[in-house]
């Protein structure tokens, strides 16, 4: 059954907002909440906000996820959902080191308020967002949904896996099928500020150095926003079963016996550093300034998706190299930068 009402968590955030977008474009209706927090510059986020209020069938509420009476407004009002796409959280890895009590606010107790609301309203799917992140020590590539990720090297990423547990004890006790989506280093037009693709951009138009971890020995696994939220707007409709097959003896931590599923959705092709640098200067026209510094607390050295499981379950197939994906980026960061510069 196709679901119509979505609520999109972090609905002014990146890919929150091309989700949304994508839901609405296609006749769905998606209550947005955000807490339009200055994590980063909120300007960029009221920016995809407006974008957003400007399509019929779309409704705000501005709260944090800790506020629990105004997370289950959102399912109590008359546009009760169908569904939940759970995507708010306070990102980042580094930030997670200076302030980890906003980790645990946002993405435990926030989660925990979500799934409650769930719970109580019967929600007929809940996807939410995890990160490559989880991964942590693991070195076998591409990383497996299917194999342990119980070493995390970061609070941030320590706080995405409590989220996936406590969602399966959610599917569990209650059979609230829950769908656990692993992002793979996402990129692309409306992106955030403090991530590799926009922070390049940024300073080589400036003429700053680039601070480049590892002295530029990192390989990560660049998804295009489209391609993530074409993988999305697949699954929505898809609530997971039991896995009949599922065995407590040989658990695999990617499927359940309660309607519970995590895949891994992400280009699937790892790219260095450099190489992602060299195709930001081609798009430019400039070369970078290159700092290498040696590797920062909570990094890991190389990330990489097996997105098998979702190749054979709904035919995902990430489409965009970053040789067609940066140019779409820069494109819009330019256009994006000058008009607001025209108004300031």
């Amino acid at each position: 059954m196709k679901t119509e009402t979505l609520l999109v968590t972090g609905c002014a955030g990146f890919i929150g907002f091309h989700a949304a977008r994508r839901w609405l474009a296609e006749g769905g209706r998606v209550i947005g909440l955000d807490s339009l927090n200055d994590y980063y510059d909120p300007d960029l986020k009221r920016a995809r906000l407006a974008q957003l209020r400007r399509q019929p069938g779309f409704a705000f509420v501005q709260a944090a996820l800790e506020e629990r009476e105004a997370v289950e407004r959102c399912f109590a009002g008359g546009h009760r959902p169908d569904a939940v796409l759970h995507l708010a959280a306070q990102p980042g890895i580094r930030y997670s080191l200076v302030n980890p009590q906003a980790y645990v606010d946002a993405n435990v107790t926030g989660f925990l308020n979500v799934l409650e609301a769930c719970r109580s309203y019967g929600t007929r799917h809940l996807l939410f967002a995890s990160s490559s992140s989880v991964y942590g020590s693991n070195t076998a590539m591409p990383f497996s949904a299917s194999d342990p990720a119980d070493h995390p090297i970061s609070l941030y990423a320590a706080t995405k896996k409590a989220g996936e547990l406590m969602a399966h004890a959610y599917s569990h006790l209650y059979g609230i099928p829950a769908t656990g989506l692993r992002f793979f280093t996402v990129y692309g037009p409306w992106g955030r500020p403090d991530m590799a693709v926009y922070k390049f951009t940024k300073a080589i138009l400036a003429g700053e150095p680039i601070a480049v971890y590892n002295e530029g020995r990192m390989k990560r696994d660049f998804t295009y926003v489209d391609d993530i939220i074409e993988g999305i707007v697949q699954l929505i409709p898809r609530p997971p079963k039991p896995d009949p097959a599922w065995n407590g003896s040989r658990p695999d931590p990617s499927t359940s016996g309660a309607p519970y599923r995590i895949y891994n959705i992400g280009g699937s092709r790892p790219v260095g550093l450099l190489d992602c640098i060299a195709a930001i200067e081609r798009a430019l026209k400039r070369r970078a300034v290159l700092d290498l510094l040696p590797m920062q607390p909570g990094d890991v050295p190389e990330t990489f998706a097996d997105v098998g499981p979702l190749v054979r379950e709904i035919g995902y197939a990430p489409k965009t190299p970053i040789e067609e994906g940066i140019p779409r980026f820069v494109e819009w960061y330019l256009a994006y930068h000058n008009k607001r510069q025209t108004f300031e």
